[in-house]
């Protein structure tokens, strides 16, 4: 496969989604150690947080993140269109989810819904943050930036639709990238089909649970 087709074939995309989401995965198994040091107490949150925002081999990594986000969004994207133009013919009677699951069918709706939560996100937390590093006095204090954002109705349920959205998301994302790459043999077809369910299982709790935490100040 030439390079040219590796970025502008139908299989070439599918290896680029697959690559660089293993790699947002491994991000977002750091990102759900981060979050969960909350139930630990203030001091430990902003410790980790520190880290994280002062590194150089973590804000380097950071670069590659975005530009891996991006990536995975404008193929994930042309790979939908792609897909909803070969829909185009209508029939009498649809199969639906007799021949694959609605969130199969749905990752460019699911995958939307995760880049509006992204931005909120990004603008409320990282960006001012990472502003205030730069260009202002220093770091801000993220526990209580959240503590303040997430007595927001609003921004809670709009959390927690991203996390909806990001687990079926993953269900079908980590078996998928885990099949493109041929590695759903027969023997572990199975296995990582179970492990992909958990992971999106245990990351979206933990991704739900800090807004809601804060908003029912189960956290001081």
């Amino acid at each position: 496969m030439s390079w040219k087709q590796a970025f502008s074939s139908s299989v070439g995309k599918k290896i680029q989604m697959s690559l660089t989401g293993i790699f947002l995965i491994l991000f977002l198994i750091v990102h759900c150690y981060i979050n969960a040091q909350i139930w630990f107490g203030e001091d430990a949150f902003l410790t980790a947080a520190h880290f994280m925002g002062t590194n150089v081999v973590i804000r380097t990594i950071e670069i590659g993140l975005f530009a891996f986000l991006i990536l995975h969004i404008v193929q994930g994207l042309s790979l939908w269109a792609k897909n909803s133009k070969r829909r185009n013919t209508r029939y009498a009677v649809k199969a639906g989810s007799q021949t694959s699951p609605w969130y199969r069918r749905s990752m460019g709706l699911l995958g939307t819904l995760i880049l509006l939560f992204l931005i909120i996100h990004l603008s409320k937390f990282w960006g001012p943050n990472r502003f205030a590093q730069t260009f202002g006095s220093g770091e801000l204090n993220l526990y209580e930036l959240m503590k303040e954002e997430f007595q927001n109705v609003v921004i809670v349920v709009i959390y927690l639709l991203g996390c909806f959205a990001l687990a079926w998301h993953l269900v079908h994302g980590v078996y998928s990238s885990m099949q493109t790459l041929g590695l759903t043999t027969h023997r572990y077809k199975t296995m990582i089909k179970n492990v992909g369910v958990a992971f999106s299982i245990i990351v979206t709790v933990i991704f739900a649970l800090m807004p809601i935490s804060f908003y029912m100040h189960w956290v001081n």
